[in-house]
C-alpha cells in the first residue's frame, strides 16, 4: 500500500516508527503524522541550533471560540482544536488553498475529525486565534485594531501568522495597522515605560520586561516580513531608548547581532561601551557571571555580562577608537580653502590659524573630561568651541565655514564606520 502523500515534506523526511514532524521555516504547512509523534519545534525564540524534543500531548480541547460547528476543516495548534471553513482559509492565495488541492492518496483526509487534525507547528494557540479572529471579525471589529487603543500584540500576531501563510493582504492590512499605531506621539510603547526611580521595582521590572518582549517581536515581525519601513521605526525608536536605560542598549545589541542590523549595531555597541563596565559570562574570582544580568558597581557605573564573542568586539571598538582620536589630535580634519583666500589672503597662515585652534581645543577639560574612546562626544565639544571662536585674525570667513563643516564630515564620517569598529576580525 502507498504511503499517504505528506504536503510540502518529502516522504524520506519521516522515520517509520514513530513518525517525525519537523517544523521548517520554508515549510509551515504538514499533515498530522498517524502515530505518536516526536515534535522537533523551532517555533519564534528558540534558537535554530536547538531543538526541543518532546512527546505530542494527548487529548487535545476544542477551542471555545473557533472549534465552529459548521466549519470544514480541523487543525490542531500545540494542543487545541480549531474547527473553520475552508472555503475562508484558502482565500488571497494562502498556503492553505494550496494544501487543500494535494491529493490525500488512500487514507482518509486529514483534517476531516478531531482524530485526524491536520496539525500546524511553529505557531501558539493565542497566535492562531487571533489570526482567525482577523478573518472573521466583523468590519466594526476590525476598526477597533486601528484606533489609538488597538491591541498591539494581537496586530502582531495576525501580521506574523499571515505572512507565514501567505495571506497577503492580511499580512499587509495588519502591518499598515502596526506602523499606523506606533506612530503616535508619544509613541505607546516608549509611554508607558516606567523608568524613573520613583515606581516600585517591580513595576519597574515587570514593564520593562513586556517593553522588551513587545519590541523584540516587532523587530523580527519587520525582518520576516521584509518590511523597511517598520524596521527604520523601531530602529529609531530603540535609539531613543537606549538613552534612558542600560537594558535597551543591551537589547539594541542583542537585536543588531542576531539581524544582522548594520544601521543599529555600531550606535548599540558605542552606547554600551560607555554607559558600562562589562565582564564575560560565566566563573570570575568566585562569582558567577549569566549573560544579559545588569548590576549595580561602587562606581556608580552598571555592569552588564556580555558573551566573550560580545566582550571582543567591545575591546575592539575602545581599542580602535582611541587609535582614531590619537590620530585625529595629531592632524586635524582636512578643508578646501575658499577661493576668495587664495586672492585676499595668506593660506598659510588660514591653515595655521586652524591648526593652533584644533591642538589647543583638543586639550581643553571639557573634551578630556570625556573618555578617550568617545570621539563622538568630543568632536561635538570642539564643535560647540568653534562656535564661540569669533573671528580669527587669520582665517578667512569662508574657510571658517568649510573647516567647521569638515568636523561634521568627520562625525557623519564615523559614526557610518561604527559597526566596523565594533568588528572582532580586521586591523586593530
Amino acid at each position: 500500500m502507498e504511503s499517504p502523500v505528506v504536503p510540502f515534506i518529502p516522504e524520506d523526511e519521516f522515520s517509520p516508527e514513530p513518525d517525525v514532524v519537523i517544523d521548517h521555516p520554508e515549510l509551515p504547512l504538514r499533515k498530522r503524522p498517524r502515530h505518536n509523534s516526536l515534535i522537533i519545534d523551532t517555533s519564534e525564540g528558540l534558537p535554530r541550533s536547538h531543538v526541543m524534543v518532546s512527546e505530542e500531548p494527548k487529548d487535545p480541547v476544542r477551542d471555545d471560540t473557533y472549534y465552529i460547528s459548521d466549519g470544514s476543516c480541523i487543525f490542531r495548534v500545540q494542543n487545541t482544536l480549531f474547527n473553520v471553513h475552508r472555503s475562508i482559509l484558502s482565500k488571497d492565495q494562502s498556503s492553505f488553498g494550496t494544501m487543500f488541492t494535494l491529493p490525500q492518496g488512500d487514507f482518509k483526509e486529514e483534517g476531516t475529525s478531531d482524530e485526524h487534525p491536520i496539525v500546524l507547528q511553529g505557531d501558539s494557540v493565542q497566535e492562531f486565534r487571533h489570526f482567525l479572529w482577523a478573518l472573521y471579525a466583523l468590519p466594526s471589529e476590525l476598526m477597533i485594531l486601528r484606533s489609538p487603543n488597538a491591541d498591539l500584540s494581537r496586530l502582531i500576531d495576525i501580521a506574523k501568522v499571515s505572512s507565514k501563510y501567505s495571506f497577503k493582504a492580511t499580512e499587509t492590512w495588519a502591518l499598515d495597522a502596526i506602523q499606523e499605531h506606533l506612530e503616535q506621539k508619544p509613541s505607546p510603547l516608549s509611554n508607558g515605560i516606567p523608568l524613573a526611580s520613583s515606581f516600585p521595582l517591580s513595576a519597574r521590572a515587570s514593564a520593562l520586561w513586556d517593553s522588551k518582549e513587545q519590541i523584540t517581536r516587532l523587530f523580527r515581525l519587520a525582518q520576516m516580513c521584509s518590511h523597511s519601513r517598520l524596521l527604520d521605526t523601531m530602529i529609531q525608536l530603540l535609539r531613543q531608548l537606549m538613552s534612558a536605560s542600560l537594558h535597551y542598549s543591551y537589547l539594541a545589541m542583542i537585536l543588531a547581532d542576531e539581524l544582522n542590523i548594520r544601521d543599529l549595531r555600531g550606535a548599540a555597541y558605542l552606547e554600551v561601551m560607555q554607559k558600562a563596565t562589562f565582564v564575560s559570562a560565566g566563573e570570575h574570582d568566585n562569582h558567577s557571571y549569566v549573560e544579559g544580568d545588569i548590576q549595580e558597581t561602587s562606581g556608580g557605573m552598571q555592569r552588564l555580562v556580555v558573551s566573550p564573542v560580545q566582550q571582543l568586539r567591545l575591546l575592539s571598538g575602545y581599542h580602535r577608537l582611541s587609535k582614531v582620536w590619537e590620530r585625529l589630535c595629531a592632524i586635524p580634519p582636512r578643508f578646501e580653502h575658499a577661493t576668495a583666500c587664495g586672492a585676499t589672503w595668506h593660506q598659510h597662515g588660514c591653515t595655521q590659524s586652524w591648526t593652533d585652534f584644533w591642538k589647543e581645543k583638543t586639550k581643553t577639560e571639557g573634551v578630556l573630561s570625556l573618555g578617550s574612546a568617545n570621539v563622538l562626544g568630543r568632536l561635538g565639544v570642539i564643535v560647540k568651541e568653534f562656535d564661540k571662536w569669533g573671528s580669527a585674525t587669520y582665517m578667512h570667513p569662508d574657510c571658517k565655514v568649510s573647516a567647521r563643516r569638515s568636523i561634521h564630515e568627520k562625525v557623519k564620517q564615523i559614526q557610518e564606520a561604527l559597526p566596523d569598529y565594533f568588528s572582532e576580525s580586521g586591523e586593530y
